[in-house]
């Protein structure tokens, strides 16, 4: 079942009845200077088997006690924003698996040259994806591809930045800017795609038994989600592909995300992503993915099963 990702960006009042979640809008008097009216008693009720994901994103939303305890029990994300409306924080539950105490053992006792293995093959991926993307928007890939078959384990040579530095000189040529959390457009647009795939990821890890904070080469003692920035890497081209793709649609970049550009990228999760011949919406690959990184710890396998463009 395909989860729904629901966001929140005006003052609104969030509560649990009978297994629902209730959107209650705040009461406000008719007036020509208002963008919209609330009708006083108007709700809108939601099931929370069907939410995956959450986005608060107004100072002015109230959310109750039991409905985030409801969200938690459903394995459903809950991503706060700040007040410049980005992504600055995550609230997953820290039992998700009836099997976390034997399946966190497993993950906790992997070896390194397993770990090492395991991010050769994640970098692998994310470089065959990053040409194919490339190749998608017509520019020069045949570099990317030799070096996909030149990552070592755990990416000793560090393909990963050179693969980068090669694609985003490609990809953001024509915008005269860099790769940078804090430069200008279309970063803002990748920021925000990728907070919401690094919550996507990071709760499909939780659901598959694994703790986000235990890294196979992430390690900032500072990063909650370190195995949720190494699994999503091989997504992220993905993520590139369909941004772009959007982008080449407008006329000029915001440099503040509205509700149209919020919407188009809270969509990706349901674009089609392939795993081994295989399609399926992203949100189910990603848990594909995750499903295979436990299988990957127990020693049932020894390949992630990433998607490919």
């Amino acid at each position: 079942m395909i989860k729904r990702t629901l966001y929140f960006g005006n003052p609104s009042y969030l509560s649990m009845r009978n297994e629902q979640l209730v959107l209650k809008y705040p009461a406000v008097e008719k007036n020509e200077n208002l963008p919209i009216h609330f009708k006083k008693e108007a709700e809108t009720t939601i099931p929370i088997e069907d939410i995956g994901m959450v986005i608060i994103d107004h100072r002015q939303i109230t959310i109750t006690h039991d409905l985030c305890e409801k969200l938690i029990e459903n394995n459903s994300a809950i991503v706060w924003c700040d007040a410049k409306h980005h992504p600055t924080g995550m609230t997953l539950p820290f039992a998700a698996n009836d099997t976390l105490s034997e399946k966190t053992r497993y993950q906790i006792e992997a070896s390194e040259p397993l770990k090492k293995q395991l991010w050769r093959q994640t970098i692998e991926s994310k470089i065959l994806n990053q040409a194919a993307v490339l190749k998608h928007f017509g520019y020069h890939y045949q570099d990317l591809i030799n070096m996909s078959s030149q990552v070592l384990s755990g990416d000793t040579g560090n393909m990963e930045g050179r693969a980068a530095a090669k694609y985003w000189d490609k990809m953001l040529e024509q915008f005269e800017t860099t790769r940078g959390r804090f430069d200008g457009p279309p970063n803002n647009f990748l920021n925000y795609a990728y907070a919401i795939l690094r919550a996507t990821v990071a709760r499909n890890l939780v659901g598959s038994g694994l703790l986000p904070v235990l890294g196979i080469h992430h390690r900032n003692k500072y990063n909650a989600y370190c195995l949720a920035n190494d699994i999503m890497e091989p997504y992220r081209p993905i993520i590139d592909q369909h941004i772009f793709d959007n982008i080449e649609l407008q006329q000029f970049l915001p440099l503040e995300l509205g509700k149209k550009e919020k919407a188009h990228i809270l969509d990706l999760v349901n674009i089609d992503v392939e795993i081994e011949g295989k399609k399926s919406p992203l949100m189910v690959g990603v848990q594909r993915t995750t499903a295979s990184v436990m299988k990957c710890f127990m020693g049932e396998s020894r390949k992630i099963s990433y998607p490919t463009l």
